[in-house]
């Protein structure tokens, strides 16, 4: 029987280093003697919830409102990303880990390992209002809402996140195949190290001088400056820009001390399990 255990998860919240992660990855397995374009990197990975996928498998247009629908199509979907000969396939997911009316999300048979980032969401959830063009209140509403779904847009159907604290639990509980667990903050503090994790985690050997070009070639001033000159796909149609500082610890300047004790109060046991709580 033939092993469909072909998916390798790249999972997160959204505005947790997803982008930055597959673009890095992208620079590290194509090794090109300058920065992959922005739309070049789509190549190289692809994600659960782009709409065109779910027209493909249902062999006509759907409406992406119809969530029966869509989640009866996943695993069409998903089955379809691993028909190609290919031996491993990057899938970007926010997507949380759990079965949704008798639906598994992240299905095993199909599952060979996944990587899960995690982030601050005191910063995150600055970001997010950056990027979605809303208020800090709003964005920690967002992320709080338990058993969240997403709505569709003109290119994705509806994703099941939940809130953050919800999300962070389904991803780093036990899982029947090897998930390997990064903080953002220690990406940004040592991107050899936790990028040479995540080659090693995927059975990419490293070297040295490759891994360095592919940090530098996705650092956050590189991107920028490509999204300044010819714009990216996955900006929000009412942001600014994708790609921002990308720093972390803006919320002890940026966010308000009632929001920092919202955050904490809502979601204390999920940030002191991860490091983010004194």
């Amino acid at each position: 029987m033939t092993d469909m255990r072909r998916i390798i998860w790249l999972a997160s919240y959204p505005k947790s280093g997803n982008t930055w992660t597959r673009i890095f990855l992208a620079n590290y397995i194509a090794n090109p003697s300058e920065p992959l374009s922005l739309s070049e990197m789509t190549k190289y990975s692809t994600g659960d919830a782009i709409l065109r996928h779910y027209h493909t498998m249902a062999g006509r247009m759907i409406d992406p409102h119809n969530f029966p629908l869509t989640l009866s199509l996943r695993d069409k979907v998903l089955r379809g990303i691993i028909s190609n000969k290919a031996d491993a396939y990057l899938v970007k997911t926010h997507s949380s880990r759990r079965a949704v009316q008798g639906v598994e999300l992240i299905p095993p048979q199909y599952t060979r390992s996944a990587v899960y980032i995690i982030r601050n969401p005191l910063d995150m959830v600055l970001s997010s209002a950056r990027h979605y063009a809303i208020s800090a209140e709003k964005a920690v509403e967002s992320i709080s809402q338990k058993g969240k779904v997403v709505p569709p847009s003109e290119k994705t159907v509806p994703v099941v996140q939940g809130s953050w604290s919800e999300h962070v639990k389904s991803w780093t509980s036990f899982a029947p195949y090897p998930v390997l667990v990064l903080r953002y903050e220690d990406m940004l503090c040592n991107p050899q190290e936790n990028f040479g994790k995540i080659l090693t985690h995927l059975g990419i050997p490293i070297d040295k001088d490759r891994l360095d070009r592919a940090i530098q070639f996705s650092s956050f001033n590189q991107l920028k400056e490509q999204e300044e000159k010819t714009g990216f796909v996955e900006k929000a149609e009412h942001a600014e820009s994708f790609f921002a500082s990308g720093k972390s610890d803006q919320w002890k300047t940026e966010l308000s001390p009632e929001l920092v004790k919202k955050v904490r109060d809502l979601h204390g046991d999920t940030m002191k399990r991860h490091g983010y709580l004194e």
